[in-house]
């Protein structure tokens, strides 16, 4: 005679080796293909192929396992790879990565501190800030910044540019500029990636930024002065117009007329009831 708790346990076992079986026999889903695809790429042994796997990842936007392996990536070898995972992570806006990605911004390698950065800056961070700070100033906010000393590279204008063009974040004012700023940005210059972490400073509230947006106004390359202007437009700080009307009088036209938009721009956001600070996104 079977007791009840033995009848109770042949029915669960028997109900585990249908579910089993079930699950054996189940035909596999396109999306199981897919990921098989993917993961079997993010183990190859090509580092090439790790980027790319790496890469897609960012397009799985509030995917928890797709998070986890491009969190995952960040401890590859290969700083290529380091530096996809960070811009996936960005691409998703996985804020539960926030503190892994601004561990990534003491990397030994550069290209993976500006993934780094940028992402960051995606998800509105601070601490991205501190990278374009380092990058348009060559100095850091404050003595424990988040840029590691082997980040040395970041006084190499050559590789600069390079790095610039490499992580999509070089800056080109506006379309039809002209051959003038095409060689400009063609040169072996940092000038592209320092107008670029102008432009990422737009919106950091630090009092620091302003200071040294204003300083580029005057910096040697017009390319950074443009940034820096349309930065100081997009703070909306109506006490910098002042130091923006005197750009109204530079040697190069794209400068000068740049420099009108901005004071006409903090004019306005002087007048009561106007919205101004970095917190009115541009508005």
């Amino acid at each position: 005679m079977y007791t009840q708790r033995s009848k109770s346990l042949m029915v669960l076992m028997a109900l585990l080796v249908f579910c089993h079986s079930e699950v054996l026999a189940r035909p596999e889903t396109g999306k199981d293909v897919a990921w098989k695809l993917i993961l079997g790429s993010l183990h190859s042994q090509s580092s090439e192929n790790r980027v790319v796997a790496v890469r897609v990842l960012g397009l799985l936007v509030g995917d928890q396992a797709a998070a986890e392996s491009a969190e995952n990536a960040l401890a590859d070898a290969k700083p290529e790879v380091r530096s996809a995972a960070a811009t996936a992570l960005g691409q998703m806006h996985s804020t539960r990565s926030i503190s892994k990605l601004k561990k990534a911004l003491t990397d030994k390698d550069i290209q993976v501190v500006l993934a780094a950065a940028r992402a960051l800056h995606e998800m509105k961070d601070e601490a991205g800030y501190e990278t374009y700070y380092e990058i348009l100033t060559g100095e850091r906010k404050g003595s424990d910044g988040f840029i590691a000393e082997q980040t040395a590279i970041l006084h190499d204008p050559k590789k600069l540019a390079e790095l610039g063009f490499e992580q999509g974040i070089g800056y080109i004012p506006y379309a039809g500029m002209g051959w003038d700023a095409v060689r400009t940005i063609l040169k072996n210059d940092s000038s592209p990636i320092r107008a670029a972490a102008a432009s990422m400073l737009s919106d950091d509230p630090d009092p620091k930024s302003a200071t040294a947006l204003v300083k580029a106004t005057q910096d040697k390359n017009w390319i950074v002065r443009v940034a820096a202007l349309e930065a100081i437009a997009k703070r909306g700080d109506p006490s910098l117009r002042i130091k923006v009307e005197l750009s109204m009088y530079d040697q190069k036209r794209e400068v000068r007329l740049t420099a009108a938009a901005a004071t006409v721009r903090l004019f306005d956001m002087e007048r009561p009831g106007a919205v101004t600070g970095v917190n009115s996104k541009g508005k």
